[in-house]
């Protein structure tokens, strides 16, 4: 009951796309078709928060859910006399709007699985293995190297990574690898919150322009308080002894790892130019760079071309992108983007942030969060076309952001890292130390009152 509460809220959240200024909604939310609407998106949701038991990949209902409801859209507007043209407009934002984030993120995508290809993560891997630590040295050095990772990889790869270091060294102490992934979810998403290549609700913010680029690192004390308390918290309960000693062989980096992440670094840099200097979507500053990575694997391929190998081939990198997060993020563009249409809770999202304040309403979006995807409850509060300052722009990307990992099915790192775990991470264990996140995420927007408010 309470889990349906939260999804029920969450979608009182959803504002319309047609809010703006420019366009109008339809104002048919006690029609009977309307309320259709709204029950097939909390089912398809249904399907998403379960995905874990039924193992259905989370874009496969929402997909089929944003068909349903623009379908439905579509004949509402008919009945209400709205010209076709009006509804195209709506519709055509929402693609220009996921345009925009898919290329950026298959770029960013592809250069993570080239590194990968290139053995980057696995020779940081195999370092961290050999080189010995005890299990709380280990504890810090792998929590504060996922924050960093987290910031310019998303919290996903970042905590799968790192996962796999703590659960090569604590293979036979089921203890320090439960309270490691803890700790891994908590600097994942805490690291991705103060920089635009960390978390997709903070590369929306970014792109939808209500903060610059550099304006996301006034988020980084927060964002280390938010990791460090509860880490400081979980150390003195992982065990103080040192793990078996192992005989793993270095892994060396393939040609060219190097220089793939530099490129990275300058991609980086070109869609933060393209956006400062230009005026132009960052996109199109990854897009560039994926452009230079794809001459240069080209160069790889030729080079070192070895007999019946088929050597580096950027197309498989682009292949391996992770195909379920993007055209999931195009459901609950759509989905989302009809039920505003519709004209659904807008009176609800002025209710959150006129009755309620913006503060404690940005406060609440990341108590969702932790029940519901951060992803749809950001696009939700970015269309609400809400009249706020940075410092409260500022505050509910940290909370989005970090708010995830007061459960362990709060965010995609949680989720994967409990199937990693081999049952050694749970969402009972991750439950445990949950005071201490919930303190960590208080004390981390008191930080960021005291600092930026």
């Amino acid at each position: 009951m309470l889990r349906f509460l939260f999804i029920a809220l969450s979608l009182l959240l959803v504002p319309s796309l047609a809010s703006a200024a420019e366009f109008h909604n339809l104002g048919l939310t006690g029609t009977e078709r309307g309320i259709y609407t709204v029950l097939i998106f909390v089912i398809a949701y249904g399907f998403v928060m379960t995905e874990e038991f039924t193992h259905m990949r989370k874009s496969k209902p929402v997909i089929l859910a944003a068909g349903i409801i623009w379908a439905h859209a579509a004949v509402l507007a008919s009945q209400a006399g709205v010209p076709t043209e009006e509804m195209h407009k709506v519709f055509e934002h929402n693609l220009t709007e996921y345009a925009e984030l898919f290329l950026f993120l298959l770029v960013a995508m592809t250069y993570i699985n080239s590194m990968a290809e290139r053995n980057v993560f696995e020779a940081l891997r195999s370092w961290l293995v050999r080189r010995q630590f005890g299990y709380r040295k280990l504890f810090l050095i792998t929590g504060i190297i996922t924050f960093f990772l987290s910031a310019v990889a998303d919290n996903l790869t970042a905590a799968l990574l790192v996962g796999a270091v703590v659960m090569a060294v604590g293979a036979d102490n089921p203890k320090f690898v439960s309270i490691g992934f803890v700790n891994l979810v908590v600097a994942a998403n805490a690291g991705g919150a103060f920089c635009p290549f960390g978390d997709i609700t903070t590369l929306m913010v970014w792109q939808a322009g209500y903060a610059e680029f550099f304006d996301f690192f006034k988020l980084f004390i927060p964002s280390l308080v938010n990791y460090g308390v509860p880490a400081a918290v979980m150390y003195f309960a992982v065990p103080d002894e040192q793990p078996m000693a192992s005989n793993e062989e270095a892994v060396q980096l393939k040609a060219g790892a190097i220089q793939i992440c530099v490129l990275f670094l300058l991609t980086i840099c070109t869609a933060v130019s393209f956006k400062q200097i230009f005026h132009l979507p960052p996109f199109m500053g990854m897009m560039s760079g994926l452009s230079v990575l794809m001459l240069y694997g080209y160069f790889l391929k030729v080079k070192f071309r070895v007999e019946g190998e088929e050597g580096f081939n950027i197309f498989n990198k682009v292949m391996h992108a992770e195909w379920d997060t993007l055209l999931f993020f195009f459901g609950v563009v759509f989905a989302v983007g009809g039920l505003g249409y519709i004209g659904y809770l807008e009176l609800l999202s002025a209710g959150m942030y006129d009755g309620l304040g913006p503060t404690t309403a940005n406060i609440l979006v990341g108590v969702i969060s932790a029940i519901v995807d951060n992803i749809p409850v950001m696009f939700a509060v970015l269309n609400m076309n809400v009249d706020m300052d940075l410092y409260q722009w500022l505050l509910v990307t940290l909370t989005a952001g970090v708010g995830g990992s007061l459960l362990s099915v709060g965010s995609a790192a949680g989720v994967a890292l409990m199937g990693q775990s081999n049952h050694k991470y749970t969402f009972f264990s991750h439950l445990t130390w949950t005071p201490a996140i919930a303190a960590g995420y208080a004390a981390s927007i008191f930080v960021h009152y005291l600092i930026n408010g």
